[in-house]
């Protein structure tokens, strides 16, 4: 039989737990009865009415003293308006689970640098880690989690169970995805960063067997940063990539001090913190700050200024479909390449029998390369170094506008012009791409040969064209006017269209692969996903696509922001395959940072936009030989009909079964099928095309007309 000693020592240990509150329903309930707003609330507890609202729908819970506070108004609440039929009661929250720490892997990079993979044994199932504690002077992290919400990830990693990264709110309140909430008490950078990873679960797991978990990532609000020591605005510099703090800040100092390190980029608004490497050991975080412009407004529309659970969803969303970002939208498409096709794998050495880093078949490995001379741009070293003036690739996509003197009367006194756009038109391009992994070769009077990867000097001046059409040539659609330097796609569709081709020089590489493909797959099923959640199915037929499209973002503008960001990461990637020198000091010859990793490849680039530019000059012909109708204007993945109602429906080739026939553009929501970008009348179009114009630039815009090089 117990003792009282006993009974009263559990007593006091009861007595000196957290308090506890009534469940989020019943707060509200509570709130309501003694008619107080959610504001008032909010003021009484110094704190936000965005915290009391998620109070009361589970989102959050308050620490400590405001804990106390909520408590005790909660407790003379419930004796005053008890629930019908009840005594009044509080009851206890739901059981919290404690906290798991990530694992950690090897090597921190730069967010366009792709570091090795570490030389390890092949993978092998990972037994279950035991849950870490804090010390006893520190509360914590808890995880509050909405029972009725439905979760982002189908599946959760037990390693981590608060999902890839928190949005870090000013009180305190980490945002995760699935609507949970964690407790983070750092009160600088270096303890939010311990916290991340020693405490928080948070990460996701590698992509492809030979590659590495992504680095979780915290998120700040314009109040965390100021709590955490950081300016709320970073200012005074001119290009937005040269934004971080100065040596000497106090924040820069105590991350140094905490033996934790910074990339090269320094401390800006995409920041990594690290250490080096121990051996398997992985210590990295990722950090954007919201109020720096971490998240551009051109790839993630409205983002930045939704609730912190809201930029936590989206940010979630995005990470579970693509991964977890890691720079800019054009940084993540670049990365998600190399996290998809890892450059090294481990293999065991036959004499030694030891595990080593052994390249990865399909990869573009670990060194970066040089491009030939016409692959490279004015600038590179290659051209510089070596006097080059023989020309350069001039794989572009398209800007062409139609000559008014080619319209007939007939097309311009039809009523309307009507742009139709190509869903994610690069993407499309990539699949099944089949592109060069080593390093060029020159070759002079080589046969054509459309399977091989490369560039070809070819004199296509000859071939007599349609000026009612752009050319397939060349980016602005003019005729060649003699030899130019063209990707493999872009000769083959010359002799797809019945021309001879005569090489008078190439360079070409022996080892190809589809390298893209991984990529294509995962930012295909990406963007079909997410506009399927957003109404956009692909069971719908023409008229119910275009009657969705016109309200799949009114849907739910956080997704609607994901599809921009997916369609962002997919254009910022092929862009980053050729990114150029920075900075106003820069000099012609000199190496830039970017030429440093295996994916500046030019090359690849090239091949994508020039099949791309092939797949609408394509569907531009055979729309021709189907319907007779030429365009007046195209502008990348967008093109401009004159039509005669403002509907594509009405000019779009049918067959007599009623189904689209093949060749031509088709409406529908998957990459390199069609949607409507815009209707304006054909007066308003051939008025730009008078001016020198692009309509293809304008049509989704109506009357909102900048010159062209705005």
């Amino acid at each position: 039989m117990a003792t009282e000693e006993e009974l009263f020592a559990n007593i006091d240990a009861l007595l000196e737990e957290e308090p506890q509150l009534p469940p989020p329903a019943e707060r509200a309930r509570l709130r309501q009865a003694a008619g107080i707003t959610q504001a008032r609330l909010a003021t009484a507890l110094k704190t936000t009415t965005q915290t009391v609202k998620n109070y009361e729908n589970g989102r959050s819970e308050p620490k400590s003293p405001r804990l106390e506070a909520y408590q005790r108004l909660l407790n003379g609440w419930a004796a005053k308006y008890p629930a019908p039929g009840t005594a009044p009661a509080l009851t206890p929250a739901p059981e919290v689970a404690p906290p798991r720490a990530p694992e950690i892997f090897t090597g921190p990079s730069e967010p366009e640098t792709e570091i090795p993979a570490p030389i390890e044994a092949p993978p092998a199932p990972v037994a279950p880690e035991r849950p870490t504690t804090r010390p006893a002077t520190s509360r914590p992290a808890t995880s509050r989690r909405p029972a009725a919400k439905k979760a982002a990830n189908p599946t959760v990693d037990p390693r981590f169970p608060h999902g890839p990264l928190a949005v870090l709110d000013g009180d305190g309140s980490a945002y995760g995805v699935d609507g949970i909430v964690l407790d983070c008490p750092a009160t600088t950078v270096p303890e939010l960063v311990e916290w991340t990873l020693r405490e928080s679960g948070l990460g996701a797991a590698k992509l492809n067997r030979y590659g590495k978990d992504s680095d979780p990532l915290i998120v700040l609000t314009a109040a965390a940063a100021v709590n955490l020591g950081l300016p709320e605005r970073l200012e005074g510099h001119e290009q937005r990539r040269s934004l971080r703090l100065p040596q000497d800040h106090p924040v820069v100092k105590q991350v140094t001090k905490a033996k934790w390190q910074l990339t090269q980029r320094g401390f800006g608004p995409w920041a990594r913190v690290y250490r080096t490497a121990q051996g398997r050991e992985r210590q990295c975080v990722q950090l954007a700050i919201l109020s720096w412009d971490a998240l551009d407004e051109r790839s993630w529309p409205g983002v930045a200024e939704m609730e912190p659970a809201d930029i936590a969803r989206v940010l979630g969303v995005y990470a579970q479909r693509v991964l977890t970002p890691r720079g800019s939208t054009a940084v993540s498409g670049l990365e998600l390449m190399t996290a998809l096709r890892p450059p090294t794998k481990p293999e065991r050495d036959e004499e030694t029998g030891n595990w080593v880093s052994a390249y990865n078949p399909g990869s573009l490995g670990t060194e970066p390369m040089d491009p030939a001379p016409p692959e490279a741009t004015a600038e590179h070293p290659v051209v510089v170094n070596s006097g080059w003036t023989g020309g350069f690739l001039n794989e572009e996509a398209y800007q062409w506008v139609r000559s008014v003197d080619t319209l007939t009367d007939e097309e311009c006194t039809l009523p309307f012009a009507l742009g139709l756009d190509l869903n994610t038109a690069f993407l499309a391009a990539a699949a099944r791409l089949v592109v060069g992994l080593s390093a060029p070769d020159h070759f002079h009077n080589v046969k054509f040969n459309p399977k091989i990867p490369g560039s070809w000097l070819v004199d296509l001046s000859h071939i007599e064209l349609d000026p009612r059409l752009p050319s397939p040539f060349t980016p602005d659609g003019t005729r060649p006017t003699g030899p130019a330097w063209y990707q493999t796609h872009t000769i083959a569709y010359a002799q797809e269209l019945g021309h001879d081709v005569h090489p008078i020089e190439a360079y070409l590489r022996r080892d190809t692969g589809a390298y893209l493909d991984p990529w294509h797959d995962r930012l295909k099923n990406a963007y079909v996903d997410t506009l399927a959640d957003l109404g956009v199915t692909k069971d719908l037929d023409d008229r119910q696509f275009l009657t969705a499209m016109e309200q799949h973002k009114q849907a739910d503008p956080a997704l609607a922001a994901v599809l921009a960001a997916i369609k962002a990461t997919v254009k910022g990637g092929v862009g980053k395959l050729r990114e150029r020198p920075q900075g106003k000091n820069y000099k012609a010859g000199e190496r830039w940072p970017a030429l440093d990793r295996p994916t500046w490849r030019p090359d690849i680039r090239a091949a994508v936009i020039s099949k791309a530019r092939v797949n609408m000059h394509r569907k531009l012909n055979n729309m021709a030989k189907m319907t007779g109708l030429y365009p007046l204007a195209v502008l990348s993945d967008c093109v401009v009909y004159p039509a005669p109602s403002d509907s594509p429906l009405d000019f779009l080739p049918y067959a007599a079964s009623g189904k689209p026939k093949p060749g031509a553009f088709r409406l529908g929501p998957t990459p390199g099928l069609a949607k409507l970008e815009g209707v304006q009348s054909m007066l308003w179009a051939v008025d730009l095309m008078e001016k020198g114009l692009n309509p293809a630039r304008h049509i989704k815009g109506g009357d909102a007309v900048m010159d062209e090089g705005e």
